[in-house]
């Protein structure tokens, strides 16, 4: 790294580099924490993903380079199909692929659920694959409109993980929520971004919120 392209990364010298270190400095897990992955879906994890309109997808490329991408839709979305396996379908989007071409080179996988007002997040790890089965997509259907592909999951870990990210966020307390207008919309965001010149910031968010309206699903 040059001069030129140096950040502050760089200037980091002090490394926690061996499992040694780690744990000399965070300590060892308790029995239970040790204890809770269940390594499948029994009955309280499906009920935390029947009620789950969000998750979170963490994906890595071949070479270990990671994506974490959103996923939302109605309650349930993502579909147990036994207490070995979910699948998520893959709604449209902008076509980036990130998280569907790092499946294609390294089906390891993990997910993050959330149930708005619940403190407690649900973490499934295991391995990925994406298909076109129809049968399973049409069970996925919104409006008459079945995703093109799913994103199928079969579960290794499975473990309610504990509120106090939460608690320290507080994420759910609405009276901290802030006004939208405290950050740039979108469109502002991109065209500072992308030095985008022959459109206004009004012409990009008109844009994003047809996009938003007409092809959700």
């Amino acid at each position: 790294m040059t001069a030129e392209t140096a950040t502050a990364f760089s200037s980091i010298t002090e490394i926690v580099a061996t499992p040694e270190q780690l744990h000399a400095i965070v300590g060892e897990p308790s029995e239970l924490a040790k204890a809770k992955d269940i390594g499948r879906l029994d009955e309280h994890c499906r009920a935390f993903i029947a009620h789950s309109p969000f998750a979170l997808l963490g994906t890595a490329s071949a070479a270990g380079f990671c994506d974490v991408s959103p996923r939302g839709d109605v309650p349930g979305f993502a579909r147990v199909l036994d207490e070995h396996t979910l699948a998520l379908p893959e709604r449209p989007g902008n076509r980036r692929t990130d998280s569907l071409g790092n499946i294609i080179e390294n089906p390891q996988v993990g997910l993050l659920f959330f149930v708005p007002g619940v403190e407690e997040t649900l973490r499934v790890n295991g391995r990925a694959c994406i298909t076109t089965q129809a049968n399973l997509r049409a069970t996925m259907a919104v409006g008459g409109k079945a995703p093109r592909l799913a994103i199928v999951v079969e579960v290794r870990e499975a473990f309610l993980h504990c509120a106090k990210a939460f608690r320290r966020s507080r994420l759910w307390d609405a009276s901290r929520h802030l006004p939208r207008e405290t950050l740039p919309s979108l469109g502002r965001i991109l065209r500072d971004q992308l030095g985008v010149e022959d459109c206004s910031v009004e012409e990009l968010d008109a844009r994003l919120e047809t996009g938003y309206r007409t092809t959700l699903y």
